[in-house]
């Protein structure tokens, strides 16, 4: 059973891979993950590039209906993958494991800049206004007006 910390740092890795599918960062992160899963055996190497390959294919090709959904189950597809491999290590070559795992992820989350999924927006800065009346929001889930709203009716009594 893995402590806390290393359920987090898969669960990280697992955000990680999935948030740059489809950016500049991808290659660079896909070629380290492959080789941190590969743990120097290059045909398991490629066996994960064709499944990072199969990742990315999958939270590219959703609709925006689908796109969380799918990009939830990769994450925690994952999340569950390198979970998987650092219970299989030995306590000093898992402590090894995860220090490669979190560096490799520090240097490519450096490198990706910011990313969103389909459908989402990504900012370093985000500066929202409204002016004249006018409606100014970051997410909307239902619909909006502009006007005057109604009259309450009055009190029942």
């Amino acid at each position: 059973m893995l402590d806390q910390a290393l359920i987090a740092l898969a669960a990280s890795g697992g955000t990680a891979l999935v948030g740059a599918a489809g950016t500049d960062a991808w290659r660079g992160l896909r070629q380290a993950v492959a080789r941190w899963f590969g743990r120097g055996d290059a045909q398991r190497e490629q066996v994960e590039l064709e499944r990072l390959d199969q990742t990315a294919a999958a939270v590219q090709a959703t609709d925006s209906a689908e796109a969380e959904q799918a990009r939830n189950r990769q994450e925690v597809a994952w999340q569950t993958r390198i979970e998987a491999l650092l219970e299989s290590l030995g306590g000093t070559e898992r402590e090894r494991a995860a220090e490669q795992l979190r560096s490799l992820l520090a240097q490519h989350a450096a490198q990706s800049g910011v990313a969103a999924g389909p459908g989402g927006l990504a900012a370093n800065t985000v500066d929202v206004h409204a002016e004249q009346g006018s409606i100014a929001a970051g997410v909307i889930h239902g619909g909006a007006q502009i006007g005057t709203p109604p009259m309450p009716a009055p009190p029942q009594g």
